[in-house]
């Protein structure tokens, strides 16, 4: 009782956050069970058929299941390589400009795409890469070049999600980094001045290494959702022609879930999901710890 008196304000706070899970996130776990029943909706959960593995067995069997999975993993790794660095390159340079000013001027125009939804967003880089009317297709011109329709050809797809999710969420994805390079000890900085070293040996010596800890996280909470794409990007991007390298499993999921009502079906697909998800953390986290001996991970 003393300790409830005592931090009786720190438990109220994680009272909320704890009903707040326990009821939008756990609660509903029960309704995993559809993807082993033939769910219909006059049954109930429990009143369906139970079908047990079939689900799972009709998802690997699916002729269309190998490219929504080819193109999600492909995104993804693009997603990883490009779109994962960059918020730490935009943190680790800007750190460096000593004008305070044109810092958070840079940074506030960078946090600005984070707050336009993927509706208006999309439809902005529709229009600067449109072959009439588009931005992109004016500076080619200069240049001499002929205006390509970029959105009516499939093999531009993912260069054109990976772009555009860049510039939506660079300037957020960095604020974790710049509170990570805040935190690190100013005399390193001091002493190694002292000793002559520039800023771009300061740099590799001292911020890149101090903030790894955070990188490894972060990078391990990104592969939970491998297999899983920006469903409102790429749902307000895709069209007919781009259908072949841009249809992914969560654009599937909707069509065959909320338009075609097979529920039970799309249930067995977002376990599926889940589990490699659980995997790939479990397996990061591993390899990170074995990596930094045990100083960096989850837990």
């Amino acid at each position: 009782m003393k300790t409830i008196r005592k931090h009786g304000e720190l438990l109220a706070l994680f009272l909320f956050a704890f009903l707040f899970f326990f009821v939008f996130k756990y609660g509903p776990l029960y309704g995993v069970l559809i993807a082993f029943k033939d769910f219909r909706v006059v049954d109930g959960i429990w009143g369906s058929p139970w079908v047990g593995l079939q689900h799972f067995i009709d998802l690997f069997q699916n002729s269309d299941f190998y490219r929504l999975l080819k193109n999600t993993l492909l995104l993804n790794l693009y997603l990883l390589l490009f779109a994962f660095p960059a918020p730490i390159v935009l943190a680790l340079l800007l750190n460096e400009v000593r004008s305070r000013y044109f810092q958070r001027f840079i940074q506030t125009t960078m946090y600005l795409p984070h707050f336009v939804s993927w509706v208006i967003m999309s439809g902005l880089v529709i229009y600067f890469l449109s072959p009439t009317s588009g931005i992109v297709g004016e500076i080619a011109g200069w240049f001499g070049q002929e205006p390509v329709f970029y959105m009516g050809k499939k093999e531009y797809f993912r260069p054109i999600v990976v772009v555009s999710a860049i510039l939506k969420d660079l300037g957020w994805g960095s604020i974790i980094y710049f509170a990570a390079l805040a935190g690190i000890n100013p005399e390193m900085q001091e002493s190694a001045i002292i000793d002559g070293a520039n800023r771009w040996q300061r740099m590799l010596k001292i911020n890149i290494p101090s903030i790894m800890p955070t990188i490894a996280i972060m990078f391990i909470l990104s592969l939970g959702g491998f297999l899983s794409a920006n469903f409102e990007q790429i749902i307000n991007l895709l069209n007919p022609v781009t259908t072949e390298t841009g249809d992914v499993i969560d654009t599937y999921v909707y069509r065959v879930g909320l338009q075609q009502f097979q529920y039970s079906y799309t249930a067995a697909i977002g376990l599926f999901k889940s589990l490699v998800g659980l995997l790939l953390i479990l397996g990061a986290n591993l390899a990170v710890r074995k990596l930094s001996k045990g100083e960096s991970g989850l837990w």
